[in-house]
């Protein structure tokens, strides 16, 4: 297969040719049909993801396709059905997953694919006599990928998969720490700092939610105009948070997300909330970041929480996304900015560097 291959960090993808095993037990083979461009992507080229320790490495992660083999032992799945290619794919034993917390799950095959590994410390992929990783055990900037059954959710199959590839991370990230994670109940009034891709979607989720207040901050107006097209009843400047906010909900805001992933950022979302407000973590600091709360802050019993991918169950939450999109509840569309061939994807990877774009997608 053709995949785009991350051989140094800070340099551009490099197109190759790719050699993929057949999947082995509880592996299914997929034939990639769209996957989005993610911020993630982008720390993977810049170095600064705790995950990517190997070169090269197909990025890649937020995708759909249709499956084409199967291995042993696999039954949820068949040849010819379409999949949405979940961030993870629980186990169902380990404690967290008995406990219905499968985003914390911590089994084997689970832990080893998030750092580009089977289950049994190898991959399916070379390419010139080189072992490739890919990126969080998907790797989809490339034709096909071999993934955990787990990872693998049935859609209809004449969904579009262009636009439920997004569903995979920027829709279930932002809509599940709305959703999953804080649980905005109806009539709150929410704060979304940051209007990317993932921000859209916690504006969406905030709609889902029944919130009557939503308010967009961001640093540029084409990312403000979009979230008023999402559902945004106020927009703001990204700066002096705690005065803006004030001036529309006085006390501050019920609930904020912070999914710039700047720590001042995160302090001042934090500060914009009322006494019992709750404030979440969804983008991804350095790890070596600090963030500083003044600790009167927190005697007003405001919360700081953190979300992994939207705390989200695949096999719950991606069908409901993907049902909501039919009924007309949850716009894709939308947030394709572009769709571009796997021989732009360094054009695609510019274009979310630069911020001008809600998603960029890669079709097959």
């Amino acid at each position: 297969m053709r995949a785009a291959l991350l051989r140094k960090f800070g340099a551009p993808l490099d197109l190759a040719e790719v050699t993929v095993a057949p999947p082995g037990p509880g592996e299914v083979l997929v034939r990639v049909a769209a996957s989005g461009v993610c911020g993630s992507d982008l720390k993977a080229i810049a170095g600064t993801s705790p995950v990517v320790t190997h070169l090269p490495c197909v990025l890649g992660h937020e995708s759909a396709g249709t499956v084409e083999a199967v291995g042993p032992g696999v039954a949820s799945v068949r040849p010819g059905d379409a999949v949405v290619v979940a961030m993870n794919g629980p186990c169902g034993k380990c404690r967290e997953c008995v406990r219905g917390r499968v985003h914390l799950c911590g089994g084997r095959a689970r832990m080893a694919a998030i750092m580009g590994l089977t289950a049994d410390g190898t991959t399916r992929l070379r390419a010139g006599g080189e072992v490739v990783r890919p990126y969080i055990g998907i790797g989809s900037f490339a034709e096909k990928a071999v993934v955990g059954e787990a990872m693998c959710v049935k859609v209809g199959k004449d969904d579009p998969l262009d636009l439920l590839a997004l569903t995979a991370c920027a829709v279930v990230t932002g809509v599940g720490a709305v959703l999953n994670t804080a649980r905005v109940e109806p009539g709150a009034s929410v704060l979304v700092v940051g209007c990317g891709g993932v921000g859209l979607n916690v504006v969406q989720g905030a709609v889902l939610a029944g919130a009557t207040t939503i308010i967009a901050a961001d640093i540029a107006e084409s990312k403000l105009r979009l979230a008023r097209e999402f559902g945004a009843t106020h927009t703001i400047a990204a700066d002096d948070l705690a005065d803006r906010v004030g001036a529309i909900v006085r006390g501050g805001a019920d609930y904020a997300f912070d999914v710039t992933g700047v720590p001042g950022v995160l302090a001042a979302a934090f500060a914009a909330t009322r006494p019992g407000g709750t404030t979440v973590m969804v983008g991804s600091p350095a790890a070596d970041a600090a963030v500083q709360i003044p600790p009167g802050l927190l005697f007003g019993s405001r919360r700081l929480m953190g979300t992994q991918g939207g705390d989200a169950n695949p096999a719950r939450d991606l069908p409901l996304l993907a049902a909501l999109h039919r009924a007309g509840r949850l716009r894709l569309d939308a947030l394709v900015s572009e769709r571009l061939p796997l021989d732009a994807v360094n054009d695609a990877v510019r274009h979310v560097k630069e911020g001008g774009v809600a998603r960029s997608v890669l079709v097959f």
